[in-house]
């Protein structure tokens, strides 16, 4: 099995690629110290999973925190584009984030009725689709599927830090196109603007945003898919005009007003939810539609965006 995937992974990304996301998963698989862009990751120790439940259920937090997951949000956030062509005017993509769709079906249900009442041009999936960080897959694959089935094409994905490079042939067998360190033109009428995609940036660092933007013409609109906000210097400095991202989940677990108690990344905290600028690029990080470590949310409801490009 190992020998055929590693085939079909070469055959798609190419050898390096392919051998290097393999070896590093393997290398560092569950690591709860150490690697990635910060130092503690909480998704890979499991025990204190069951302390955060606990503690929320003895509070009592726990039932009203897992109802909110049931309440997905639609977001709307207008970009305003110098250098759009008049024919992408109003182009609509819907972007979706950090579902963990195997960790609380009913969540997955709510999304499914939901995204079948929107319209829009394209779906990019900002990565983070199964809860554990390594083990099986085949469970939050049928989520996708049937998710996929509900969704408008194209649709456009990358991977995040909960996610195995084993993943992609089947999730571009569902008919998302992945793209890591890739780019592709989005067409209106004879018009195009471009869309890049990077491997995970935060925990397998796999990220290659200068692959990413090689072959963008100079003078194109550029819009670039990040699992998480914390390569926004790269982005801005490579010429990317937006970039869309999650991995943050907005905190999750907020104070009141949404004030999130962490939000397990390295960046400015006003990035870590929402609509924000870095330079001449615009930024939005979705508080994501599913849920992370327990299967509740306080204070930060689980969202899905409607981005439209505007002529400014």
């Amino acid at each position: 099995m190992q020998k055929e995937i590693l085939q079909k992974l070469e055959k798609r990304l190419g050898t390096i690629h392919a051998r290097q996301r393999l070896g590093i998963e393997t290398d560092k698989e569950q690591h709860v110290f150490g690697g990635g862009l910060n130092f503690f990751h909480p998704e890979n120790w499991y025990s204190i999973h069951s302390l955060i439940r606990y503690t929320l259920r003895i509070t009592g937090f726990y039932g009203r925190g897992w109802r909110n997951t049931l309440n997905i949000h639609v977001r709307n956030n207008d970009i305003l584009l110098d250098n759009l062509p008049p024919e992408f005017d109003g182009y609509t993509i819907l972007h979706m984030s950090d579902l963990h769709a195997d960790m609380n079906p009913p969540a997955m249900e709510a999304l499914i009725n939901t995204v079948g009442e929107l319209e829009y041009d394209i779906c990019v999936l900002t990565g983070d689709y199964r809860a554990q960080t390594s083990g099986s897959f085949e469970r939050v694959l049928q989520e996708m599927e049937t998710l996929c089935e509900n969704l408008s094409s194209p649709v456009y994905g990358i991977l995040g830090n909960h996610d195995s490079i084993r993943m992609l042939p089947d999730m571009e067998s569902m008919g998302i196109q992945m793209l890591l360190n890739e780019q592709v033109s989005l067409h209106s009428g004879e018009e195009s603007i471009s869309l890049a995609g990077v491997d995970d940036p935060h925990y397998y660092r796999v990220d290659n945003v200068e692959k990413a933007a090689e072959n963008i013409p100079p003078d194109n609109v550029s819009l670039l898919l990040s699992h998480t906000p914390e390569i926004y210097r790269q982005a801005a400095h490579a010429g990317f005009d937006a970039m869309f991202c999650g991995h943050t989940h907005g905190g999750q677990i907020c104070l009141p007003g949404g004030v999130p108690i962490t939000l397990d990344a390295k960046l400015p905290r006003h990035m870590g939810k929402g609509a924000w600028r870095y330079n001449s690029m615009q930024g939005y990080t979705s508080a994501g539609a599913g849920t992370c470590i327990v299967s509740v949310r306080i204070n930060c409801p689980p969202e899905i965006t409607l981005h439209r490009l505007r002529c400014a």
